[in-house]
């Protein structure tokens, strides 16, 4: 073998190496990988197991059809909460979702019982509702926080929220259009919240952010998932619920 065969072969030879170190975690040292947390089904698809009504006398209002969630407003207004885990703070979750006529939805994570009254539950609202009813509810998010400011992010809106609690609003960049939902057709959502930051995707795209800086102890920390049935006359579908726990 020449010179340089063996200066060409050896070069392969460290080379295929690096590739067969970095492609292999079991080379690395003990406790510096985490393996990444997997989604979870949280809906079965043939029954609520796992989820409970609230309030109770709107149980008639929620029930299982062809492997989807259906919610009838005409029986009961509330919420169908997550009940295995009722304190979850940073999450990846997803679901797909569809109205067959009009309707007010959405799901709200971090909640808690509101002990002012004012609500039911505080929380943090990801809204959700039928082509056309205006971007103040469909992929906006809402705050149900008595106390506190309840503070405008609507669709299209990324929000900064300083630590004197004050709004600071600029446009998403290639967010979500009217033009990207299905109207009485499935959509696809993604809610991921870490720590401070929350967004919400509808179809792909980023429909609404928001990012608050006040003191953590006017922030809600931890709390449930719940799916909501917001008005009389309305119906919605919800099926393919998965959730991924950051904490």
């Amino acid at each position: 073998m020449t010179r340089i065969s063996k200066s060409i072969s050896l070069l392969v030879t460290c080379v295929l190496a690096t590739i067969l170190f970095c492609a292999c975690p079991a080379t690395a040292k003990s406790g510096e990988l985490k393996p990444e947390p997997e989604f979870v089904s949280i809906f079965n698809g043939n029954n609520l197991s796992g989820w409970e009504v609230t309030p109770p006398n709107s149980k008639d209002a929620w029930s299982v059809k062809d492997g989807m969630i259906v919610g009838v407003g005409d029986k009961g207004r509330g919420y169908l909460t997550y009940s295995d885990n009722k304190k979850i703070a940073n999450l990846e979750l997803v679901f797909s979702y569809r109205f067959p006529g009009k309707g007010n939805s959405g799901v709200s994570i971090r909640g808690i019982v509101d002990k002012t009254g004012k609500r039911d539950f505080q929380s943090y609202h990801a809204d959700l509702g039928h082509l056309g009813i205006g971007k103040n509810v469909m992929g906006a998010w809402d705050f149900h926080t008595p106390g506190r400011t309840e503070h405008r992010c609507f669709r299209g809106d990324s929000l900064v929220i300083d630590k004197n609690d004050q709004p600071h609003i600029t446009p998403i960049k290639d967010g979500l259009t009217t033009a990207d939902i299905k109207q009485g057709d499935w959509n696809h959502v993604r809610v991921l919240a870490l720590d401070n930051n929350f967004k919400l995707y509808v179809n792909g795209k980023l429909s609404s952010e928001f990012t608050e800086n006040i003191e953590p102890g006017k922030r809600l920390g931890k709390g449930m998932i719940q799916l909501q049935l917001h008005d009389p006359g309305m119906i919605v579908h919800f099926r393919d619920v998965k959730l991924k726990v950051l904490d």
